[in-house]
C-alpha cells in the first residue's frame, strides 16, 4: 500500500472511530449516575433563546459531552494508568498512591477556614452551652494524609497549625488522636476510618467525658465490597474494602430516630447496603439531627455530639456510656436553628471534625 493510501485510510478510520463516537453520544443510552465517582451526571441542556444567549447552554452541553462520552469510564482508567505507569505522575485528579492506600492531595492549610471554624464553634458554646454542667470535649480527626502524604514525597498541611488552633479553646478539654492512629485506620479506597481501628479512639474520649465505654463486641464483615470515593477519582482498578462493623447486644438494643423524617431505624442501618456509598450502614449516613436511645446504659447521662460523617462509625462505640446521645451536623443544620432540635442543659458535648472539614469550613452553617 502506497504511502498516499496508508494516509487516507489512516483519515478515513478516525474519521470513521469520530463519527461512531459522536453516533453513540446522541443516539446511546445515557447514565443518569456515574457509580465510580458517585454523582450525577450532565443531560442534555434544555435549549431555549435565553440559554443561548447567556451562555449557559453552551456550558452544560460541555459538560453533558465529557459526563456522557462513550466509555468514559474505560477512557479514565486508561488516562489514569497512562499518567501513573508511563508518565510516571505523582497523582491523578489530586489523587495519590501511597503505602497501598489512595489518598487526596489536602495541602495547603486554609489558615481563615481555620480561624471560621473556631468563630463558629466560639458563638455555639456562648449561645447554648457555656450555663451547661456537662464536660465538653474537643478532637480533630486528621485525615489519611497525615499519615501518608509527606513520608512518601507529597506535600501535608501545616497539621500542627490546625491542631493548635483548637486546643487553644478554653472551654473545651482537647483530645488528642494522632497517636491512636495510623495510614491503616482509614479504609484503602475512602477518606473515612475503619470502626474495628477505633476503640482505643472511643476509650481516650470516654475517659475525657468521665464515661466507661467498654462492651464485648463481634466484628462482622459486610457481604458486599466497599469501593470508597477515592476509588472513582482515582479511576484505578483498585481492589475494594471490606466494611466490619463492631456488634454487640447494647447496639443491637439500642433505637436510632431521625429528626426530620421521624424514621426509626437501628445503629447499623443494613437498608443502605443498596446505598451509593455504603459507609451509611453507620447510623444510616448523613443526616442534620438524630437521637440514639439505649436502654442498657443504667444511667441516665446524655451527650451532644457535634459532628461530620467521621462520627458516623465512632458514636455508636460511645453508646455504652450514655442513656441518650443526640447528633448534630451543622453541615445541614444553621445554628440558629439548634435551639428548636434539642434542649441544651447538662449533657455532656463532644465536638468532633476531620481536617477536610476544618480547612473547609464555609460548609459549617
Amino acid at each position: 500500500m502506497s504511502k498516499q493510501k496508508q494516509r487516507i485510510f489512516g483519515a478515513v478510520a478516525v474519521a470513521g472511530l469520530w463519527l461512531v463516537l459522536a453516533a453513540w453520544l446522541w443516539f446511546g443510552p445515557r447514565q443518569d449516575i456515574s457509580q465510580a465517582e458517585r454523582r450525577k451526571l450532565e443531560q442534555f441542556p434544555a435549549a431555549t433563546v435565553q440559554t443561548l444567549l447567556d451562555g449557559r447552554f453552551m456550558t452544560k452541553f460541555e459538560t453533558f459531552t465529557q459526563d456522557q462520552f462513550p466509555l468514559r469510564d474505560g477512557f479514565r482508567q486508561l488516562k489514569a494508568g497512562f499518567s501513573y505507569g508511563v508518565l510516571r505522575k505523582l497523582d491523578n485528579n489530586g489523587i495519590y498512591l501511597a503505602d497501598g492506600s489512595a489518598g487526596k492531595l489536602e495541602y495547603p492549610l486554609n489558615s481563615n477556614s481555620v480561624s471560621s471554624a473556631v468563630e463558629k464553634f466560639q458563638k455555639i458554646y456562648d449561645r447554648y452551652l457555656k450555663d451547661g454542667g456537662g464536660k465538653i470535649v474537643f478532637s480533630v480527626v486528621p485525615d489519611k494524609s497525615y499519615y501518608l502524604a509527606s513520608g512518601n514525597g507529597y506535600p501535608a498541611m501545616d497539621y500542627e497549625a490546625m491542631f493548635s488552633a483548637f486546643r487553644a479553646l478554653p472551654w473545651a478539654q482537647y483530645v488528642e488522636l494522632t497517636d491512636l492512629l495510623t495510614g491503616e485506620s482509614y479504609y484503602k479506597t475512602d477518606t473515612h476510618w475503619r470502626q474495628e481501628t477505633l476503640l482505643p479512639v472511643a476509650e481516650r474520649i470516654g475517659e475525657a467525658l468521665g464515661v466507661q465505654v467498654e462492651d464485648s463486641y463481634s466484628p462482622a464483615a459486610l457481604e458486599r465490597p466497599f469501593y470508597g470515593v477515592y476509588y472513582g477519582q482515582a479511576a484505578l482498578p483498585l481492589e475494594p474494602d471490606t466494611i466490619w462493623l463492631l456488634e454487640s447486644d447494647t447496639l443491637s438494643g439500642c433505637t436510632v430516630t431521625n429528626y426530620e423524617t421521624g424514621e426509626h431505624s437501628s445503629v447499623y442501618d443494613r437498608t443502605k447496603l443498596d446505598s451509593r456509598d455504603l459507609y451509611d450502614v453507620f447510623l444510616s449516613g448523613p443526616a442534620a439531627v438524630l437521637t440514639v436511645e439505649n436502654p442498657a446504659a443504667g444511667n441516665h447521662r446524655e451527650l451532644i455530639v457535634f459532628r461530620d460523617s467521621f462520627g458516623s462509625s465512632l458514636v455508636p462505640l460511645l453508646l455504652p456510656g450514655y442513656s441518650k446521645v443526640t447528633l448534630l451536623d451543622i453541615r445541614y443544620l444553621p445554628t440558629d436553628l439548634l435551639p428548636q432540635m434539642v434542649e441544651f442543659g447538662d449533657q455532656d458535648v463532644l465536638f468532633l471534625y476531620s481536617t477536610l472539614v476544618l480547612n473547609q469550613s464555609a460548609m459549617l452553617k
